[in-house]
């Protein structure tokens, strides 16, 4: 299957040709299909501790824009539906996901046990995983990894990633708390147990200044990691944003940032 889309994407000039639009959107349609059931995802943490990201899944992404029709849903008309379209109630029982009105999640974004989505909005080739909050008007991007037992809280936005195809998506590894309003973009991996405050903003050139130890990070925040907004000091007294590690996460802070158990079906 990687083989037949790496092939499809090296000869997309060619979807004017109807027969080869036809072939191609039969294999780009299982590869979606692979992606929503979360049997295959666009990145996976390796036994090093590594992600690695499969190119030709973003690119199968990419193509089922080329071989889909706009179409219209309810108040929507767009090439990618909605994924809960054709559910039933049995199927959202199986599946164990509560799904609060208002929220959307385009086909291809997979959706694990006892996640609750609040009104929020989940792109193409996302992966949110079992016991994550999606928390109101939060928004998850194209191809984003979501880990087990997260808080996205209120109006949080993790960065999608389709073009270009070479960049790294957003990694949010499990046990992560990511305060309101706060912004993650450019392939930054949030590593396990992390706390952000809210309003923090990280991207790939955002100093992460761990206090402790006077190092400066970027693109990455290590594991258990309590972090807040802060400011750096440069020349001519002028200071720049920075995202400030204060300490590791401790009891309290678990406290107070804990997944309230009474909101999952189990």
């Amino acid at each position: 299957m990687q083989h037949d889309i790496e092939n499809i994407w090296k000869n997309r000039d060619k979807f004017s040709d109807f027969n080869f639009k036809i072939a191609a959107k039969k294999v780009v349609q299982a590869v979606i299909e692979l992606l929503d059931h979360g049997k295959i995802r666009v990145a996976e943490k390796s036994s090093d501790g590594n992600w690695v990201v499969h190119q030709w899944v973003r690119q199968a992404i990419l193509l089922y824009f080329l071989t889909e029709e706009n179409r219209m849903g309810c108040r929507w008309f767009d090439k990618i539906t909605n994924k809960f379209d054709d559910w039933n109630e049995e199927k959202f029982r199986k599946s164990k996901i509560r799904v609060v009105p208002r929220c959307f999640v385009r086909k291809s974004a997979y959706i694990g046990p006892n996640v609750i989505l609040m009104p929020s909005f989940v792109n193409v080739g996302a992966y949110v995983d079992s016991g994550t909050m999606i928390d109101t008007w939060s928004t998850v991007g194209s191809c984003a990894q979501i880990g087990k037992n997260c808080h996205i809280s209120g109006g949080v936005g993790i960065g999608g990633v389709l073009e270009p195809i070479h960049t790294s998506p957003i990694i949010i590894e499990d046990n992560c708390f990511i305060g309101a309003r706060s912004e993650i973009a450019e392939g930054v991996i949030i590593r396990e147990g992390s706390v952000l405050g809210m309003g923090t903003f990280i991207s790939a050139s955002t100093k992460i200044v761990d206090r402790e130890n006077k190092k400066i990070l970027y693109g990455e925040v290590p594991p258990y990691s309590v972090v807040i907004p802060g400011s750096i000091h440069l020349e001519d007294n002028i200071s720049t944003y920075c995202a400030l590690i204060i300490k590791k996460v401790d009891e309290k802070t678990r406290s107070k940032v804990s997944i309230n158990e009474m909101l999952r079906d189990h």
